[in-house]
């Protein structure tokens, strides 16, 4: 199951960034991962933008059902796509280590999410 490995691999990793940059640069560089992963011109992440971009996540070994797994996890609106309050939100929601280490963190970036739309 390579698909669980490199979530492992991103569990570790996300709480990391937390405690090295702290909640509005943890946000920001994940606003940064969503752009990476975005297609340009509809501005969401969609099944074909993961797939194309998913090796800068380090996921380029996933199948297409891994990434449609992964798209349909995070789109809490039912749309197919990720927007990014959809993308922040499951990188969250895919680090449980975070979540428990602080909270806060994900509420002071949901506030600026908020300020930036």
């Amino acid at each position: 199951m390579a698909s669980h490995n490199n979530q492992s691999e991103f569990h570790d990793f996300l709480p990391l960034m937390a405690d090295k940059l702290g909640g509005e640069l943890l946000i920001e560089e994940l606003c940064n991962g969503f752009r990476l992963l975005m297609d340009p011109i509809k501005c969401v992440i969609t099944f074909e933008s993961l797939k194309k971009n998913a090796v800068v996540l380090g996921l380029g070994d996933l199948s297409d059902d891994d990434l449609l797994s992964m798209l349909k996890e995070g789109d809490y609106d039912g749309d197919g796509v990720l927007n990014q309050m959809e993308f922040c939100v499951l990188m969250f929601r895919l680090s449980p280590d975070l979540m428990e280490q602080s909270k806060c963190l994900l509420e002071e970036a949901l506030q600026e999410e908020v300020k930036n739309c």
